[in-house]
């Protein structure tokens, strides 16, 4: 992985081999990010996406190998219990042009991955809501 900072963008290349969240996280380390908008593209060759389902108030995930390219990769960072915490959905498509995504929990670069991290200068902190299920943005 090798990265760029440009003010409040910051350029990343993600090499094969090498798991996309793990490296985004990585870098907002590095760079002391707390809040920001995350797009991506690329191709990947094993990724896990999911959905939860409301009802049940869990997730459901599944895997999925081969060669496909990310048609959308797009989130957020922020925190949660002063931690680093990433909510990213993507969307990937097969050689047969079939696109499968959900919320993202692991995809590891088939070929490369380039992304896009826009820093929002602040902090905005999640806190599980207990009706919903989820971590949910907490504004002050």
């Amino acid at each position: 992985m090798e990265y760029k900072r440009f003010k409040d963008t910051i350029l990343a290349r993600i090499d094969k081999g090498e798991e996309i969240i793990e490296k985004l996280l990585e870098i907002c380390e590095k760079e002391k990010v707390k809040l920001a908008n995350v797009n991506a593209l690329g191709a990947v060759n094993d990724f896990t996406v999911g959905l939860f389902d409301t009802k049940e108030k869990k997730y459901f995930s599944k895997n999925y190998t081969g060669d496909y390219e990310i048609v959308s990769l797009t989130g957020s960072v922020s925190t949660m219990d002063g931690k680093l915490y990433n909510h990213i959905h993507m969307s990937a498509g097969d050689k047969e042009n079939k696109v499968v995504g959900g919320h993202l929990n692991r995809a590891v670069v088939g070929a490369t991955c380039e992304m896009f991290i826009f820093v929002v200068d602040g902090q905005v902190d999640r806190k599980l809501n207990q009706e919903i299920g989820l971590n949910l943005l907490k504004f002050d």
